[in-house]
Parts: structure tokens; C-alpha cells; sequence
């Protein structure tokens, strides 16, 4: 009986155990995943991979979008389309989807080359070639990249801080590329004698004091006449859809020992307006004179059609194409030096002033003005002469004949401007077209030892001591043979010396030498057959020395320089959005209550067209002032005092000398928690108004006779929700920064310019000059080349005029924000539909959705393709058009992927709460044998006989 129990365990056991087995292989055979490989990332080939484009590409392509839903969908559906969706593995794979890695936004740049066509400095003439060679290896695409917020980088040691732990809305380095195409233009003869006749006429002595008869040490140009100059060149060429980057290398007047550009007067000229009090009078009195006497009729002779957007282009401009530009500003310029010719320091200040006292909208002529009225000029300081600008248009310059100057940081700080700091032509070039005959011999005598003394004691064979020989006179000929105008005698020795080592070559060749020393031979005949080192050509044959690619190597790093800087700079960390209307609260707080806004000291209508200057032509502007005395709101007066603090202050001046002072500061963290709680208990009105249309920036405006600042150093910070600027009595404050040896001074009674800063970085994210983020570093850097021009970013002057430059950058900012959301929706969605498993059950409703689901992501695909053309044309008003249909496409694009996933969802749970067998050719061996086996194990058995 036991043994019957335990045989039927047995069967009973094994029979579980085949059933268990069948379920398991009836499983693995019914899997929604059909026989194959499955794909669970990314595919090779993408419909974004133009936004991918790495090493692939720099340009648009029509295959960017698909051209009809013809390549994602068969007209009429069938079995296989089915089993495409199914092998694909998840929905991206089917519509061959990417995420986007990155996108790209063209920007033509041109390099105007002038005074480089031999007739220039030196007589330095560049070549196509050789312009080629050095300025393709500038990187011409790189990212946009966002500098995290600044905490306080003046002490201890003139360091950058920053908060890495801060939480980022947008990447630091954006998915946003630009591509640079550089066209490369030289000027011919005519414009650069026209450039230096503007410099000889424009210029004046620095230094009043001086006779004209003596020789001038140092000489100041007008750069706010020779800006018209630029403007009108620009102009003829029809070059305002591109931005240009003038390099000068005019020849300098030999009487002249170095000049810079300046605007406004010079520090002797101001004395002596100061001291001049019938000369402040006759101003006074005075009529007005034209606004600009190289005003001009606008010419115009287009150098293209359209911008060549390559890699790197190159035109030779000839004399003919600008003869007639030429002609009439030579004329201008004449008539200018006849104005001014026999007059003494007293008329040519006069004319100064009034130049300044009948521009428009300018900044100059409302400091002089107020100076004038009141007979006090402390507040009136001279500007930094320096051989860089930025222009108010789309053009600026570097004169390599100009300067060296210097500016930046007193004492520590990074990439200050030296004199070092920019190429030398006379340094370099120069110099080494200078080498005398005798410096020559001790230069081939000493390559001569250096070389022989790695010989030593040892003998060498005949043919070793030849090739030595060669090398030495080889790199000799490079360095001092190769393209001299002035031949040395010692060249045609060593080219003589070079034909006998040819002839003991040949003799090499014969069969009675080693084979090693035979090929030796030949090798350095060979080499030695293309030479042309001691030509006496020098136009065919260029001097292409150590020299002249140190030099235009450093050109080109200057260059590059002007791309991160002026171009396409850094931008704070943050979204900046497009709004249409931009609204200014300015919230003047006083420590006494005054009886109307007018009798607050500042000028409303220079800071109003300051603002008004920050919002792009698409854009309304409003401006609100508000006038809040601190002795008729205790709540608002508690928040000044609480957040005042004073520090001390370690100095050491530019003279080596140390200092500490007792500064007082408005703490703006303190300040900004402080005002948020009046905010929010209606102390404070309209400040922030929840419309996507309309923008509104407080702007908190304090009044303080004693010397007040911001966070111990600036006169305005701008924080995320407000902006805060404080002014105070000290009209010479001797700041941190310094110019040609000599401190710069602010003048804190009037915070313009450091206002409009602020509020250019709260609206936009714009940053000083001198910033730019690195990436080898992770944080940023300083480089202070390009701290120039008259705008509120440098610090080289004291103008606040927005240039176009920073117009254009501030409406990049908007779209670069857009694109760069528009992107991490976009990517959202295609993530969400890489993680969307496909099976045969959901093929017939992601079917239905399918062409609205492509037809939603072309059309924000064709957005970005729109945006980026007409950017790359430098049409921002288009631009800003299509920024909030790009946001809703996007959305929408999201949204829809959002719901074809979810209706996507119940079939899945539907299909994992049962077990579908799929009936397949292959399963009908597998039941087969389970069959047998059943039958094997049930069978009935045959009763044995029982036997006693």
C-alpha cells in the first residue's frame, strides 16, 4: 500500500512539474515582444540629427523636417507597419526620434583688415593665405554659456566667487551653439591714408600745457568724430547685417610718441576749463554749431549681397570700389583741419564743450552742462585712453599702432589689460626685419655651436656633419633670409654655401657608399629641391618666421576674444523672457520728504532715455516714479536701517600704498527679505504684476548724503526680483579699478550708469565686458580687453549709451530662453516616448494619433529652423514674433505626447491582468508532447494478477 502511495507521489510530482514547464514555455513563446533583437535606446539615425551635428554639419538642411508623413506612415496600413511598431521597441525608435543635443544659430562676422596691404605700419602686408591658415583655427562654434550668480568678488583677493550649489533653471552650457561664418575684408591704399589723415586731424595733444611747436608725447583722437568714420564706411559697404571688427595698422606721425582714442576732455583740459572762468562764460554764451561736422550724405556701394556665411571667406577691396567714399570724407577732413588750424587751447576747448553741449542724447553734453551752470566741475573726470572701442553700431576696433595701455583691477585680479596684452607689430614684426649683419653672424654662430655640441668627442660620418650643416642654415634662412626686402650679404653666402653642399650630396650617390648614407643623401636632396629661402623676391615669397606666426597667432586669440566678449558674450544664470510692454517702478526713497519729484537731485529725462534705451524697438516702455520719504513710512525706514551695515574695508592703491576705511553699505540680501515683507503686507503697490504680456521692475532708488554703497562696493546690484541703486553726495570716489597707472573715479552723486547696468542684467542677463564663463575652469573668468566703449558695461568710460551690440544681445537673451525651454519640453516628450514600450495591442490607437503627433513636432522643428534664419540675419524684431508661437507650439507638442501616453496606458494594464496565448506554427510540437506526456502519466494500468 505505501509503495503504491509513494509511486503515485511520484507521478503526481512529475506530471505538476511538466505542466509547470508547458505554462513557462507557452509564455515565453506568447510575449508581446515578437522573435528578434528588441531596441530599447536611442537609433542610429535621428530626424533631429541636424540638431546633433557634432562634427557632421554647420548648416540647415531640408531633411531636418520630414518632408511629408509618408517616410513615418504607409498610405494603407498592413500587417508589416504592425510589425515595424512592435520590433521598434518603444515609440521614439518607430518615428526615429532623438532628444536634442544641440542647436545651432548662425553669425556672420567680419574682420576689416586695414593698413595691411603693405602701405600700413611697418609696411606689414598679409596675405590670403596666410590670414587663412591662422583664423580657421579660431573656434568658430561654440556654446552659449550662463555665469551663475557673482557673490562678492572684491575681497580678499580680488577673486571671482561663486555659489556652485545654486539650482540652475537653465544649463550653464547651453544646448544653444552659435556658428560663427568669418568674412575676412582688406582694405586697399586709399582707405588706410584716409584712416590716418582722419587720426592726424581728429587727434590733439594730451597734455595742454605743452607748446605746439615741441614735440608731442602723447596724442588723443576724437573717437566720437572718427565714429563717423567707421559709421559711414560701414554704411558704403552696406555692412550693418553682420558686425565688424575693424584691425588698424595705420602708420604713426613720426612727431607722435604714442596716441589713444578718448572721449570727451583730457584730465590737463579739464583744469583748464576749470580755472578759465571767461572761458566757461563764452561758452555760455555761445550759439550752437552743427551737431557734427563730418556729417555726410549717405553713399553707398554694397561690397555683397548677402553675407557669405562660410567657414572663413577673404575679399580684397581695390581703390576703385571706395574712391568716391574716400573722396568726400577727405574733403570733410580738410575742412575740419582748416577749423581748427592757427587756433589756440582756449577755442579748441570751446569747440570741445560745444560739440558736446549739441549732441543728442548724450551723456557728455548733460554733465557739462550741469558743470557749466553750477562753475563746480568735481564731478567731471576724464576718460581712459585706449587703443580698443566699441562703437554704437555694429563695428569696433583695435588700432595695433595705438597705445600700449593699460586698465583693470588696482591690485590683484585676473586678465587685466597690460601693454602685452594685444599684438605688436613693431615688436614683432618690426624687430625681426631689423636684424643687422653683425647680429646675424652671432645669431649663425651660436645655432652653429648649439648644434655641433651634441657631436661631442665621437666621429661622424661625412654625410651626418652635411645634414647638420643643412638644418642650420635652413632654420637660419626661415628665421632671417626668408622674404627680407633688405637682403643681408650673409644670406647669398649661405646661398652659395647651399649649392656646394647640394654638389657633396651627388657625390653621395655613387655605389662604393653605404646604402644608409646613400638614402640619407637622397632624402636631403629631395628636400632640399622645392627651396626658394634666399629668393630675392619678396612679394611672391612671404616671411613666413617665427615671428609673424607669434604675431598673427596672437591676433587671432584677440579676435576670438571679441567673439565671447562683444559678440556673443556670456549671460547671467536665468530665464529671460520676451514681454511687450516693460514697466519701471522707480521708487525714489529720500530721507526727508521733497515737495515735488523735479527737485530730487537727478536728471529723470536722461535716466528715462537710459531705461527707454534697454527695451528693444518691438517693445512699449513705461515708466512710473514714486516718491517715498523715510520720515512718513516707519516700516519702510525700518528696513533701511536694518539692512545698513558697515565694514572695514582693506585698500592698497595703485601707488603701493595700504589703506583701510570704514565703508557703509545697504546689505541687498537683507534689504531684498526686508522689502519682499512690505511687499506682501501692501506697504508697497504695484510692484510685480502677474501678466505674461507686461513686465514690471521695481527699481529702488535711495537718496543718502553721507557716501553710501551696495554690498560694500557698487553704486547698484540687480536682484532677481528687484533692483536696487543707491546715490550719494562724494563726487570723486576712488574705486578699486585703475587706468594707465591712475585710479578711476565715480562719481557717486550720479548712479546712471551703474543703474542701467543692473537693470540690463535683471531684464536680460547681461554681464561687464570683462566676464566670460569657461569651461576649462567651471566658473568664470575675467578678461578685460574689451572693457571700452561708452555703455554701461565698461568701465574705460563714463558714457551709458547702449550700444548695438548689447541691443542685439539682449534680444538673443529673450531667445536664446525660448529655445532653451523649448528644447527641455521637447526633450520631456521624446524621453517620455523612449520609456512608452510598443506592442501590436496599442498599434491601432497610437495609429490614429500618429499624424497629428508628427504634425505637432514639425511645426515646432520648423519654428526653430524659422528663428534660427532670420536670428542669423540679425532680424531680432521677426525673431521676437515668433517666440510665443514657439512656446505654445511647444507646450502643445508636450501636452499631446502627454495624453497619447496615457491613453496608451489601460491597454497595457489590460493586457498584463490576463495571459494571451498566441497560436503559432512552433507550439504545436510543444503540445504534442505535453499530450503524450499526460497521456503517458493517466493511462490506465493493467491490475497485475495477484499471486499467492
Amino acid at each position: 500500500m505505501w509503495r503504491f502511495a509513494s509511486m503515485f507521489a511520484r507521478s503526481i510530482s512529475r506530471f505538476l512539474f511538466l505542466i509547470l514547464l508547458s505554462l513557462l514555455l507557452l509564455e515565453d513563446l506568447s510575449n508581446g515582444a515578437p522573435f528578434g533583437n528588441r531596441k530599447s535606446g536611442k537609433s542610429l539615425s535621428s530626424v533631429l540629427s541636424l540638431f546633433n551635428l557634432k562634427e557632421k554639419s554647420r548648416f540647415w538642411s531640408e531633411s531636418v523636417i520630414h518632408s511629408d508623413l509618408n517616410d513615418l506612415e504607409s498610405s494603407n496600413p498592413s500587417k508589416f507597419d504592425a510589425i515595424n511598431y512592435t520590433k521598434a521597441g518603444n515609440i521614439a525608435n518607430y518615428l526615429k526620434l532623438l532628444e536634442v543635443d544641440s542647436m545651432y544659430l548662425p553669425v556672420p562676422v567680419n574682420f576689416i583688415f586695414i593698413g595691411f596691404e603693405g602701405n600700413g605700419y611697418k609696411e606689414f602686408k598679409l596675405n590670403a593665405e596666410e590670414l587663412e591658415r591662422w583664423f580657421t583655427k579660431i573656434d568658430h562654434i561654440f556654446e552659449h554659456t550662463r555665469i551663475p550668480r557673482i557673490g562678492e568678488i572684491l575681497t580678499p583677493f580680488y577673486k571671482i566667487n561663486i555659489d556652485h550649489e545654486q539650482h540652475h533653471h537653465l544649463p550653464l552650457i547651453s544646448h544653444v551653439n552659435y556658428n560663427f561664418s568669418v568674412h575676412a575684408i582688406q582694405m586697399g591704399e586709399k582707405v588706410t591714408s584716409l584712416f590716418e589723415r582722419a587720426i592726424n586731424v581728429l587727434g590733439r595733444r594730451d597734455d595742454v600745457s605743452s607748446t605746439r611747436d615741441e614735440a608731442i608725447g602723447l596724442w588723443q583722437v576724437d573717437v566720437d568724430m572718427i565714429s563717423v568714420v567707421y559709421n559711414s564706411l560701414v554704411e558704403y559697404l552696406q555692412l550693418e547685417d553682420a558686425y565688424n571688427i575693424f584691425i588698424l595698422s595705420p602708420k604713426r606721425d613720426l612727431k607722435v610718441a604714442k596716441y589713444g582714442y578718448r572721449r570727451g576732455l583730457s584730465e590737463t583740459e579739464i583744469n583748464f576749463l576749470k580755472e578759465n572762468k571767461s572761458l566757461q562764460t563764452r561758452i555760455l554764451q555761445s550759439g550752437n554749431i552743427p551737431e557734427s561736422v563730418l556729417a555726410l550724405d549717405k553713399i553707398k556701394r554694397p561690397l555683397y549681397e548677402k553675407h557669405p556665411m562660410a567657414k572663413f571667406s577673404w575679399t580684397i577691396i581695390e581703390d576703385t570700389d571706395t574712391i568716391e567714399w574716400y573722396n568726400r570724407h577727405l574733403d570733410a577732413l580738410n575742412n575740419v583741419e582748416r577749423l581748427y588750424q592757427g587756433k589756440d587751447t582756449d577755442d579748441i576747448i570751446q569747440s570741445k564743450v560745444l560739440q558736446f553741449l549739441n549732441g543728442k542724447k548724450d551723456d557728455l553734453r548733460l554733465l557739462s552742462e550741469k558743470d557749466l551752470k553750477s562753475g563746480e566741475f568735481s564731478g567731471l573726470h576724464a576718460e581712459c585712453l585706449t587703443d580698443t572701442w566699441i562703437g554704437n553700431n555694429r563695428w569696433a576696433f583695435i588700432d595695433l599702432s595705438a597705445g600700449p595701455f593699460s586698465w583693470g583691477p588696482s591690485v590683484g585680479g585676473e586678465g587685466v589689460r597690460i601693454e602685452q596684452s594685444l599684438p605688436n607689430v613693431e615688436k614683432t614684426i618690426g624687430a625681426v626685419s631689423e636684424i643687422s649683419e653683425d647680429e646675424a653672424e652671432d645669431r649663425l654662430q651660436e645655432a652653429i655651436q648649439e648644434k655641433f655640441a651634441v657631436f661631442g668627442e665621437t666621429d661622424h660620418h661625412a654625410v651626418d656633419v652635411l645634414l647638420a650643416e643643412i638644418d642650420i642654415y635652413e632654420l637660419f634662412a626661415f628665421k632671417h633670409c626668408k622674404g627680407r626686402k633688405v637682403k643681408l650679404a650673409l644670406c647669398e653666402e649661405l646661398d652659395e654655401r647651399m649649392q656646394d653642399l647640394k654638389n657633396e650630396l651627388q657625390a653621395f650617390e655613387g655605389e662604393e657608399y653605404d646604402e644608409s648614407h646613400k638614402k640619407k643623401a637622397i632624402d636631403a636632396l629631395k628636400r632640399m629641391e622645392n627651396w626658394n629661402l634666399f629668393s630675392d623676391t619678396y612679394e611672391e615669397f612671404q616671411n613666413y618666421t617665427v615671428a609673424r606666426d607669434t604675431f598673427l597667432s596672437h591676433l587671432g586669440a584677440t579676435l576670438w576674444s571679441s567673439l565671447r566678449h562683444i559678440i556673443a558674450p556670456s549671460l547671467a544664470d536665468g530665464a529671460f523672457h520676451y514681454y511687450e510692454k516693460i514697466s519701471f517702478q522707480l521708487f525714489f526713497i529720500t530721507q526727508e520728504k521733497t515737495r515735488d519729484i523735479k527737485q530730487l537731485p537727478l536728471d529723470l529725462k536722461s535716466l528715462g532715455d537710459g531705461l527707454s534705451s534697454l527695451v528693444l524697438p518691438s517693445q512699449k516702455v513705461q515708466i512710473s516714479p514714486h516718491m517715498l520719504p523715510l520720515s512718513e513710512d516707519p516700516a519702510l525706514a525700518m528696513a533701511f536701517s536694518v539692512a545698513r551695515r558697515a565694514a572695514t574695508v582693506p585698500l592698497l592703491l595703485v601707488n603701493g600704498t595700504y589703506r583701510k576705511t570704514i565703508r557703509s553699505y545697504l546689505d541687498s540680501s537683507i534689504l531684498q527679505h526686508q522689502l519682499q515683507r512690505l511687499n506682501n503686507h501692501a506697504s508697497l503697490k504695484g510692484l510685480h504684476a502677474h501678466s505674461r504680456s507686461t513686465l514690471e521692475i521695481p527699481i529702488f532708488w535711495f537718496i543718502h548724503s553721507d557716501a553710501l554703497l551696495v554690498d560694500k562696493h557698487y553704486q547698484a546690484k540687480a536682484l532677481s526680483d528687484m533692483v536696487i541703486v543707491v546715490q550719494s553726495e562724494p563726487s570723486s570716489w576712488e574705486s578699486h579699478l585703475q587706468c594707465n597707472g591712475q585710479p578711476l573715479l565715480w562719481d557717486l552723486r550720479r548712479p546712471t550708469k551703474a543703474a542701467l547696468a543692473a537693470v540690463s542684467e535683471h531684464i536680460a542677463g547681461l554681464l561687464p565686458l570683462h566676464l566670460v564663463y569657461s569651461q576649462a575652469h567651471e566658473t568664470a573668468i575675467e578678461d578685460w580687453i574689451w572693457s571700452v566703449g561708452c555703455n554701461p558695461l565698461s568701465v574705460t568710460s563714463q558714457g551709458w549709451h547702449i550700444s548695438q551690440f548689447q541691443s542685439d544681445t539682449i534680444a538673443r537673451s529673450y531667445i536664446l530662453t525660448t529655445l532653451e525651454e523649448s528644447i527641455q519640453l521637447v526633450n520631456s516628450a521624446v524621453h517620455h516616448l523612449v520609456m512608452e514600450r510598443t506592442s501590436e495591442q496599442t498599434f491601432k490607437l497610437f495609429r490614429s494619433q500618429e499624424r497629428e503627433l508628427v504634425n505637432k513636432y514639425n511645426y515646432v522643428v520648423s519654428l526653430w529652423r524659422r528663428i534660427s534664419t532670420v536670428t542669423g540675419e540679425l532680424r531680432y524684431a521677426d525673431a521676437m514674433r515668433l517666440l510665443y508661437t514657439l512656446e505654445d507650439a511647444s507646450k502643445s507638442f508636450a501636452d499631446y505626447v502627454n495624453a497619447t501616453v496615457a491613453g496608451l496606458h489601460p491597454i497595457h494594464c489590460t493586457r498584463q491582468r490576463k495571459i494571451e496565448v498566441e497560436f503559432d506554427m512552433t507550439t504545436i510540437p510543444a503540445f504534442l508532447v505535453v499530450l503524450f506526456v499526460l497521456w503517458f502519466v493517466l493511462k490506465p494500468r493493467r491490475p497485475k494478477p495477484k499471486i499467492n
